[in-house]
């Protein structure tokens, strides 16, 4: 079954994952411009890089089930052909492969609907499935978190009221076995709440206990400073968190102490993940228009990070690891997704613009400045550029799509215009945009396993998408939840 994966992680993998190769890439000719929903954009020239051909592994059928069809394009291989194929065991297997399930799956996007899982009086900023998909949490600005049985028809599992929040709920993290959960807010104090305790009401130390984890070291004790964006290792055993101190902080559970704090950028460091399930590289993304990779293995010796990637002209908003610790994306004030490989970055951030920076704008209430919209930077290490969606107002976020569903051959985005982008990665094309919200969207999910995905929006609406649906009219007032009456 996992024999076209285990195919590509090995592909490339004889050399160190942390190999730097300084060149950078040919900029611009890979830029994609956005059009409208309608119509297919410019693609990104043929997208000619390994990440292209290890996703094509990972997402087109077995060459037996793709054979020409005159008159007929060769790929899509239509759902039909392929259960035919298998039939006749074209591939030599009997049983379709994991690229084979991929390439079928991904055909059919989550654009129908959507239907209103929940709505409440304050923005939604949180988007979040569970690593195996059956609890959903989403985060609202006025204190609330919600988390979902999304098995058992959407119902309310926990309605928790957080504690010491300041400004917003900022991120969310559940710990990888669902049995707990993490927010943060503009406190350098993260808190962890039990999801699998009965109570469906957790308020914060009366119903139960929201244990606080203290983020702050000596030197910064005493100084209020919030957190952006926090993480669980794929263990569980560890928390990663960006602050708006410039600094990447990792907290140890199982000791319940910080084991480490980086100065790691020159403003505040909006987003940060592990890159892999080892928990050694951590990325991060900064309003200095930086990424970094660190590899805490010698970061102690070092003090400085593993490489630099240049390349977006503005802030960075959010980073998706691919999980194989060399790909991921970000997005960017500058109104762009880039796709990276972590083997093009260098050690040097010294690069002249070649431009002046405009220091006045701010995209907090400011729309970008069209005169910016065709500027590149000259250094540009990025693999891709995906244009079309707005990154205004809030920390927008950005996903590859599921690796075990499409194989990450698309990646996707919420957006200020209160849509939804889905690209296509390897083309560049915009294959979806999902409108239905009256503010920006924030975050948004894709199911691990479903044709289905959830966005939020500062409308205070929580609604999904799938495909196919089910029936109902477009835009349902029907609650997928159970909850007390006085939550309506």
């Amino acid at each position: 079954m996992y024999d076209s994966w285990a195919l590509s992680d090995q592909m490339g993998y004889g050399m160190s994952r942390l190999e730097i190769d300084s060149e950078t890439c040919d900029g611009g000719k890979h830029i994609n411009e956005t059009g409208s929903s309608g119509r297919k954009n410019r693609p990104l020239n043929n997208l000619d890089h390994e990440v292209a051909q290890l996703t094509r592994l990972r997402s087109e059928p077995h060459e037996g089930l793709c054979a020409a069809i005159p008159g007929r394009p060769r790929l899509p291989v239509s759902t039909v052909k392929m259960l035919a194929g298998r039939e006749a065991n074209h591939s030599g297997r009997s049983r379709f492969s994991t690229a084979d399930r991929c390439h079928m799956l991904s055909r059919y996007l989550p654009v129908n609907g959507p239907w209103i899982l929940d709505e409440m009086t304050s923005r939604a900023y949180v988007s979040q499935f569970s690593v195996d998909g059956s609890l959903f949490v989403a985060a609202f600005q006025g204190s609330q978190i919600r988390v979902y049985d999304v098995e058992n028809e959407w119902k309310l599992r926990k309605n928790i009221l957080a504690k010491n929040l300041r400004w917003a709920i900022t991120d969310t993290s559940l710990s990888p076995d669902q049995r707990f959960l993490v927010y943060s807010s503009m406190s350098p104090v993260v808190h962890i709440v039990d999801v699998g305790s009965r109570e469906i009401e957790s308020y914060a130390n009366v119903t139960e206990i929201h244990d606080g984890l203290d983020f702050s070291t000596a030197d910064n004790r005493g100084h209020a400073f919030g957190i952006f964006s926090v993480k669980f290792s794929t263990d569980g055993r560890e928390l990663v968190a960006g602050s708006n101190d410039d600094s990447i902080y990792v907290y140890d559970l199982e000791t319940n102490r910080l084991s480490l704090r980086i100065h790691a950028h020159k403003s505040d460091v909006n987003t940060v993940c592990f890159a892999d399930e080892s928990g050694h590289l951590i990325y991060s993304g900064s309003d200095d228009n930086l990424c970094k990779v660190w590899d805490r293995r010698c970061f102690r010796a070092r003090g400085k990070p593993a490489g630099v990637l240049l390349g977006h002209l503005e802030g960075i908003t959010c980073i998706d690891s691919r999980g194989d610790g060399r790909y991921f994306i970000s997005n960017g004030k500058d109104q762009s997704i880039k796709l990276w490989d972590v083997r093009r970055m260098s050690s040097s951030t010294t690069c002249n613009l070649g431009r002046p920076r405009n220091h006045e704008w701010d995209y907090r209430w400011m729309d970008y400045p069209t005169e910016s919209r065709d500027w590149k930077h000259p250094a540009d290490q990025s693999v891709a550029t995906y244009k079309g969606h707005s990154v205004l107002r809030t920390l927008i976020r950005c996903y590859f799509s599921p690796a075990y569903s499409t194989g990450q051959k698309y990646i996707y985005t919420g957006s200020h215009d209160s849509s939804v982008y889905i690209y296509d990665l390897v083309s560049g094309d915009q294959v979806a945009v999902l409108k239905h919200h009256k503010s920006a969207v924030r975050d948004c999910n894709w199911h691990p396993y479903y044709p289905m995905l959830v966005s939020s929006s500062w409308d205070g609406e929580v609604v999904k998408w799938e495909f196919p649906g089910n029936g109902e009219p477009s835009v349902s007032r029907k609650r997928y939840w159970s909850s007390h009456s006085y939550w309506d």
